[in-house]
């Protein structure tokens, strides 16, 4: 089966997505956490396609995924046939049928949603198990824990009649091992899945695979870190990467200093520079934010193995590269540079445009041409 975009040369950048380095990610996780890991796939698995991306670690054994929105779990069900897909974002009023025609396991946080799944279920509706959600510290989405409390002392009523499979909770700060809210967390949610008993549960995040002494229960929901993101910031990336991203050379030009470059002239040539401007801009994804100009450092990318800074600002689709450094030769019409890759981690591009690797992943563009390897 390929994923692929046809015609490369109709598409001024290439994304490559290493499902082989998605499915070692997984497996890494789950060997961590010893005990079942699922996969968030939301956010069109990350970015890297739902489709490919959840074909790819239900053939590896991943048996659970949750999503974001209804949409999402139709699509993955298409591919994942037999799997468990949760979604995330609770029960939208009156979306009860979907769930049964689609066989999506619903995240029920509120007592409202609680009852509206529990009379749905009561007209004889065919349904998978839902899973309840207990807010521990996000004040997002989910039950109180008290609320969750005194739902599980009952021998009947709304839990029951919902038929819950899976009790969970998200943790607010697991990427930083030092913040006492982790702790906290734990405790709560340690009684809350005691309450449940027999029921299985699930708390582990990405980072929170990482954190010493949280307990892993029979599942986990790793997210960012299946796609090579760094569930632990400040430390070597356990994760192999899974996104990388090149795009094309078309001109080059060489500015006296001086010379002012890009929309507003936000960029002034302090010298002599040779620069290079390539088919990618933020209408591919690529925050403007990354845009480098006088009194502000943006982004960058890899030319013949070197860093070049971007200069000016980054427009719609296109953007433009200090290449003087770059090696001759290496800056031409015509050839590769790279955008992520390399030492331009998901982190190093995030930081390089003011915003976090979960958004530079999240808002990869559909005009890049899809190259899929390791499936």
């Amino acid at each position: 089966m390929s994923f692929d975009t046809p015609d490369p040369p109709a598409y001024g950048a290439t994304l490559t997505i290493d499902l082989a380095a998605l499915v070692s990610n997984w497996r890494l996780l789950g060997r961590r956490a010893g005990t079942e890991a699922g996969a968030v796939v939301k956010a069109d698995a990350y970015g890297i396609g739902i489709e490919p991306a959840v074909t790819a670690l239900a053939r590896a054994g991943c048996r659970n995924f949750f999503v974001a929105h209804l949409s999402e779990g139709v699509r993955a069900r298409k591919v994942a046939p037999e799997a468990t897909v949760y979604i995330l974002n609770g029960l939208l009023p009156g979306s009860c049928g979907l769930y049964a025609e689609h066989a999506l396991s619903p995240v029920l946080g509120s007592h409202e949603e609680l009852l509206e799944w529990a009379s749905f279920r009561q007209t004889g509706a065919k349904v998978r198990p839902a899973a309840l959600h207990v807010d521990t510290a996000m004040n997002r989405l989910g039950l109180w824990p008290g609320e969750g409390l005194n739902l599980a002392r009952e021998k009947s009523g709304a839990i029951a009649a919902a038929d819950i499979g899976l009790v969970m909770s998200h943790f607010a700060s697991s990427e930083d091992e030092a913040d006492p809210a982790n702790a906290r967390q734990i405790a709560a949610f340690a009684e809350i899945a005691a309450a449940f008993p027999g029921l299985p549960a699930s708390l582990k995040n990405s980072s929170g695979h990482f954190l010493k002494d949280c307990p892993s229960y029979q599942l986990t929901r790793p997210g960012y870190a299946l796609y090579g993101g760094n569930p632990t910031p400040g430390k070597p990336n356990p994760m192999q990467p899974v996104v990388g991203l090149e795009a094309t050379i078309i001109q080059t030009r060489v500015v006296e200093a001086g010379t002012q470059v890009g929309y507003n002239g936000r960029w002034t040539a302090g010298s002599r520079r040779k620069l290079a401007t390539i088919c990618l801009g933020y209408a591919d994804g690529y925050p403007r934010n990354a845009s480098w100009t006088d009194t502000a450092t943006g982004g960058s990318a890899l030319v013949g193995g070197v860093t070049c800074p971007f200069v000016g600002s980054v427009s719609m689709d296109l953007i433009i590269i200090d290449v003087t450094e770059a090696p001759e030769g290496s800056a031409v019409r015509g050839a590769p540079v790279t955008l992520i890759g390399g030492p331009l981690d998901l982190e190093a591009v995030g930081a390089g445009a003011r915003t976090i690797g979960y958004e530079i992943l999240t808002s990869l563009g559909r005009r890049y041409r899809r190259r899929y390897v390791g499936l």
